[in-house]
């Protein structure tokens, strides 16, 4: 069975400038996620996806392969995921005849996803061929129950009572209310699903919850402070064990 993960990382971050080779924990944010995904007993290859020169130079120090610069037609604010996917997957069948069975759609500014992830969700996909997708969920840190907008001056539920079916449900206790997760850094797919599907969940999907911590996705220099904090507290762990 072929596995490849194709970690896509686009330069032009708006959030944070350059939030995939920031520094955390002593190493740039997708190096770890790089790391991670070659830690899989299950995946053969990993390919990063950039528009970046330097990026590639950086994600191929690490191990990773970089057979491609990402056209810059589909590495926009607005380019949708599977533009890239689908992109680096005719590349590696026209120029190298490879076509996987699995296909890892990876952020590379998740620096906390662990191996065991990547190996869970072929085991899962392994077990129910049925599935179309496997995709890690963590706890949702905010319910949108929870959650407002504002229209004017005027402050408004961000869900209203026909969908939630609840009376100020933005005042009840977080127990009171139907449990919700997160999605994570990565999804796992079969081939179909992308090429033949053009979708990143097909009919079915299968899941896992994971630890909230790891699930943890760069989008603000806060996020950033937090990531540092909980790598090295996990290497300090790991060293003792």
């Amino acid at each position: 069975m072929k596995i490849v993960a194709i970690i896509g990382a686009r330069a032009g971050s708006k959030s944070v400038k350059d939030k995939n080779i920031r520094m955390v924990a002593g190493k740039p944010v997708m190096v770890w996620v790089i790391e991670a995904a070659k830690g899989s007993k299950y995946i053969d290859r990993v390919v990063v996806s950039t528009d970046s020169q330097k990026y590639a130079e950086i994600a191929k120090k690490s191990g990773a392969q970089v057979p491609f610069l990402r056209p810059k037609e589909i590495a926009k604010d607005t380019s949708h995921d599977l533009e890239y996917l689908t992109h680096a997957l005719n590349w590696l069948k026209e120029n190298e005849n490879y076509i996987p069975d699995i296909v890892f759609k990876v952020s590379a500014c998740c620096p906390l996803l662990r191996s065991w992830h990547f190996d869970k969700c072929v085991e899962i996909l392994k077990e129910n061929p049925d599935f179309d997708s496997v995709r890690p969920v963590a706890p949702s840190p905010k319910h949108p129950y929870k959650m407002w907008k504002v229209e004017g001056n005027i402050l408004k539920p961000f869900l209203t009572k026909e969908f939630t079916g609840l009376d100020e449900p933005y005042n009840l206790a977080r127990q009171l209310l139907p449990k919700v997760y997160i999605h994570t850094g990565i999804i796992a797919l079969r081939y179909k699903t992308i090429i033949e599907d053009y979708s990143l969940v097909g009919k079915k999907s299968g899941t896992f919850i994971i630890l909230e911590e790891d699930a943890l996705d760069i989008d603000s220099e806060l996020d950033l402070k937090l990531a540092e904090i909980l790598l090295k507290e996990r290497m300090s762990k790991e060293k003792f064990l």
